[in-house]
């Protein structure tokens, strides 16, 4: 990869890692905790992370890598493209991705593929690349696995909540199918979690029965790259209750709600979404007299100015415990603060600890469990659902109980055990202080982290280019790419005109084909149609890459591509599969296997059907169906794609000046991302997989050729700044 020699950066001395974590609100100091379902637990734990590995001996530069967010409804700050975080030497990095305005996760994913093209640009930038990528959550997952595709940097990843689970405990809740899809977009989240998992170098998770109960849900789950590393808990913040504490402003305004505020307090801290099922717990303790009696309520379930404002979730959350403190008679026993600062969360515990309360986390899943931890961590026993990460707390710390989140009543008889067993309240808060310094500290997951990435960080080998391919276009400061068969040809006039204008542009625009074709098929094509010599020639799907007079092969590529991949596996896999023959020889290569598949089991044979049964036998790879009837497999890092953003990268030619003219199935992902891109008028017909909304992509309104030279007139391809469509910001 091209790196800029000219930064003026000092030079990263020691490891250099790059955490991803794209959705919700990261900020340095005082994150907006519970403002939304996308700024809860994972935001915290990636800056508490960043800052515990920046201190680690050996670590030199850490990059919390985000979403940049300018929106006026938000703190200025979160449009900033660098800050500091706490620890010298980390950093929240702000990269540009879709509108300007804040937006939820579930619409992130079209604008995915600039957040990559954006983020390997940012890293082109710096003195070296980093050591390793680590995503959190399947957004980043996406992003990531693209870029160490492209480098060939280690990856890891933390999914932090996976698809797979939400959507059975969502449907078990009584959501349909169409309705899980159309409200997460869960579809495009699983396939980006298979994608990560099947092509990841490690799979952090928190708890062992996030590798057993729910990575176990996926086609390529292989346990064996999987390590349990708990997280930490900031000790200095959360400890127990000190004689001569002063009242703090959220004390105050706690007990203004309750009518006898010595009593002892159930606690519950979490957003105000659906999943984390806040509404049961007030339901159990509504329909119980004994704890309405003993115990008061406190529910600090994020900020809210005016509850009509928010997103639909927190609406319909926070309006309906209203409507139960109403139904219940709750008055004066339950308190619903409006807002708090983070840094008043650790004084929240206390306050429940030294009143002898409990801290409930009723969530139907819990991917880890953080608040556990912090509650034990004030010596404050705790209740939590038995679904998720909670039991390996419980099972370390021996400071709480664990119950059926979906149960009222199991719930109800939890508290009061715990509030009339004064024994037991005591242990549990003894054994939450002791324990959780003795296992959760953040110092010790950062030391077991680096002990599990070295060895990857060792066996990277940064990819090195021959000079040849480097200087193979040394004057060109923009590229036109183009598909063969359904664009460049089938008009004469149309393919005269472009040829035409190559040679008139030939030193300020290079020319390339990308196309399924082997070369041998693609040169009789060229000199039939009499097409000018590429500069650059992607064949058989991206897999190979040409350049020069000759043409020669790019062997760097071919090295980097010929990773993981085991086409003696995979012919004996589909083999089996009923339907499927081999192409002949001629239609071979190296890095791709081609099928034919046979017309009378077109229905049968899918893309998502090869590509499951493909990495349930642990095979990264790429597959493509094209027409129904043909079926390629290449190795997960081939893609044509993935080849044409090479070879810009090589030439240090920005993507903003690379017009790609292409269409769907083995052309999409060519046109998404910041490339300039057009499909021409005879391929509109064809669906593509993905949205291209917000996307630089113009549908010509000529065929062919004629297309491509419309193409350069609507960007102004050939102006100093060719232009761009931008994306409308509608907030």
């Amino acid at each position: 990869m091209q790196l800029n020699p000219s930064s003026d950066q000092a030079p990263v001395s020691g490891l250099y890692i790059a955490l991803v974590s794209i959705h919700g609100l990261i900020r340095a100091h005082d994150l907006e905790l519970g403002r939304d379902a996308d700024t809860g637990g994972q935001t915290k734990y990636v800056v508490d992370l960043a800052n515990a590995l920046a201190r680690q001996p050996g670590v030199g530069r850490v990059d919390l890598i985000t979403r940049l967010v300018d929106d006026e409804r938000l703190d200025s700050g979160y449009s900033n493209k660098t800050e500091p975080l706490e620890e010298p030497g980390a950093q929240i990095v702000r990269i540009e991705c879709g509108p300007n305005h804040y937006i939820a996760k579930e619409k992130l994913w079209e604008y995915l593929d600039t957040f990559a093209d954006n983020l390997l640009q940012f890293f082109q930038q710096q003195q070296r690349l980093p050591d390793v990528i680590h995503s959190h959550y399947a957004d980043a997952g996406y992003v990531a696995t693209q870029i160490s595709h492209l480098s060939g940097i280690p990856l890891v990843h933390t999914g932090h909540s996976l698809g797979r689970d939400k959507r059975k405990r969502l449907m078990a809740s009584g959501m349909t199918s169409s309705e899980v899809e159309q409200k997460y977009n869960m579809r495009r989240r699983i396939e980006a979690e298979e994608q990560v998992l099947a092509n990841a170098n490690l799979v952090i998770t928190s708890t062992r029965q996030e590798i057993e109960a729910q990575y176990e849900l996926y086609d390529y789950y292989c346990p064996e790259s999987m390590r349990v590393i708990a997280p930490g808990t900031d000790l200095s913040k959360f400890h127990p209750p000190e004689l001569g504490e002063p009242q703090t402003q959220i004390a105050s305004a706690i007990r203004r709600f309750l009518d006898e505020p010595e009593k002892p307090i159930i606690l519950a801290l979490s957003r105000p979404d659906p999943r984390k099922n806040i509404a049961t717990l007030v339901q159990a303790y509504g329909e119980s007299p004994e704890l309405r009696t003993m115990a008061n309520l406190v529910i600090v379930a994020g900020n809210r100015d005016d509850i009509r404002e928010m997103n639909d979730g927190a609406e319909e959350v926070l309006t309906e415990l209203l409507v139960l403190l109403d139904y219940y008679d709750l008055y004066g026993k339950l308190a619903l603060p409006k807002k708090h600062l983070p840094s008043e969360v650790p004084a929240i515990y206390r306050m429940a600890a030294r009143s002898c309360g409990i801290f409930i986390n009723p969530a139907l899943t819990e991917p880890f469990g953080l608040t556990l931890l912090e509650s034990a961590a004030t010596g404050l026993p705790f209740i939590a659902t038995e679904n998720g990460g909670p039991q390996d707390i419980v099972d370390n710390c021996e400071a709480g109980l664990l119950v059926d989140p979906l149960s009222a009543h199991d719930l109800g008889k939890a508290m009061k055990q715990l509030l009339l067993d004064g024994d037991l309240w005591r242990k549990f808060s003894a054994n939450g202080i002791k324990n959780v310094a003795l296992k959760y500290s953040w110092d010790a997951h950062a030391r077991s982290y680096l002990k599990q990435i070295k060895p990857l960080v060792a066996a990277f080998k940064p990819q090195q280019y021959s000079p040849a391919i480097m200087n193979a276009s040394r004057f060109a400061d923009r590229l036109i790419v183009s598909d063969l068969d359904k664009t460049l040809l089938s008009n004469p006039t149309g393919l005269r005109d472009f040829c035409q204008m190559l040679r008139e542009k030939r030193k300020q625009v290079a020319f390339g084909i990308a196309t399924a074709r082997r070369l041998d098929a693609v040169l009789k094509l060229l000199k039939k149609y009499r097409i000018p010599k590429p500069d650059i020639l992607i064949s058989s799907l991206g897999s190979q890459i040409h350049y020069g007079r000759e043409l020669e092969v790019s062997t760097d590529w071919e090295d980097h591509v010929d990773h993981d991949w085991n086409p003696r596996a995979i012919r004996r896999i589909l083999r089996k599969v009923p339907g499927l023959e081999l192409q002949d020889d001629a239609e071979q290569s190296k890095f791709k296997i081609s099928f034919h598949i046979d017309p009378s089991q077109q229905g049968g044979i899918t893309k998502e059907k090869i590509v499951s049964l493909l990495r349930q036998e642990e095979q990264s790879v790429n597959v493509f169906v094209s027409a129904g009837q043909n079926l390629d497999i290449t190795p997960a890092r081939v893609s044509k794609g993935l080849a044409l953003r090479y070879v810009a990268q090589i030439w240090g030619i920005p993507l903003e000046r690379v017009l790609v003219a292409a269409g769907a199935g083995t052309d999409e992902d060519m046109i998404t991302g910041k490339t300039l891109s057009v499909v021409v008028h005879n391929r509109r017909h064809e669906a593509l997989e993905s949205p291209v909304t917000g996307q630089n992509v113009f549908f010509a309104t000529q065929p062919n050729a004629l297309g491509i030279l419309e193409a350069t007139d609507h960007y102004h391809f050939f102006d100093e700044q060719p232009g761009v469509t931008v994306v409308e910001d509608d907030a």
